[in-house]
């Protein structure tokens, strides 16, 4: 009698495949299935969901902690999970995980990021996706706290999938996990201030800067709820439109 095949689990970020934290999500990822970690060779953090196009991409394969087989790609988040879907894997993933990233990803923060963007990618494409991250941005931070939430996680959408067009939006503080608090994205923005300098050849260049800023009074959002400890789970999509102004228009001939 053959042994049931093991769920393949896809393993991307945008800190690069060399960050503690891809190494720390594909530690959990381990114990449901198979794991093929495939990641930007460098940081790509705040690309969103660019893709390339204009130049060729490279794949070089790794061997990761001497434990996981992983490949290097010279592009975005985006284009990794891509070309995992497309050439790069023998058999379709049953589950695409992206992170574990270093600095919040909650509030406007998921539309910057790199690392929703590669579980974006992987709803896209058809399969059930998580994107996980720390608030905590030092490199050494402690991410017990994120795997153990990723751990229940993965196990929930292992068992019962997602919605089509669905993304699970993770977010955990550093440190031992207090407890996992469905939330939707905050009301936010950044202000951002630039510092205008010049080069050695007498050539305007800025350095862009700025501050985080809360809009939202209820506090049922991620943002909240991760300034009170809990990690914060939110349901995202990439459908934009705006329904019920769109049901709205309808009305109006233009």
């Amino acid at each position: 009698m053959t042994k049931p095949r093991k769920p393949l689990i896809l393993v991307c970020n945008d800190d690069g495949i060399f960050s503690q934290g891809i190494k720390a999500l594909a530690e959990i990822a381990d114990e449901f299935g198979d794991v093929a970690i495939i990641a930007p060779d460098r940081q790509q953090s705040a690309v969103g969901h660019a893709i390339t196009v204009s130049t060729p991409l490279r794949a070089r394969p790794f061997r990761i902690d001497g434990r996981f087989d992983g490949q290097a790609v010279s592009g975005t988040p985006a284009d990794s999970v891509k070309l995992a879907h497309n050439q790069l894997l023998d058999r379709k993933p049953d589950l695409v995980v992206s992170g574990i990233n270093h600095g919040s990803n909650a509030g406007i923060n998921i539309l910057y990021s790199g690392t929703v963007s590669a579980a974006t990618e992987g709803t896209i494409l058809g399969y059930p996706s998580i994107a996980v991250s720390c608030t905590d941005f030092d490199e050494d931070a402690d991410l017990s706290g994120c795997q153990d939430a990723a751990r229940k996680v993965i196990g929930y959408v292992l068992n019962h999938g997602l919605p089509r067009g669905v993304t699970l939006n993770l977010n955990a503080p550093s440190g031992p996990l207090k407890g996992i608090k469905w939330a939707r994205q905050a009301n936010s923005r950044y202000v951002e201030e630039f510092e205008g300098r010049v080069d050695p050849h007498n050539r305007n260049y800025y350095w862009m800067t700025g501050k985080f800023q809360l809009l939202d009074e209820d506090e049922k959002n991620d943002i909240s709820m991760l300034e009170k400890g809990y990690a914060s789970l939110t349901p995202i999509q990439y459908d934009l439109t705006a329904y019920s102004l769109l049901n709205d228009l309808r009305e109006i001939e233009l």
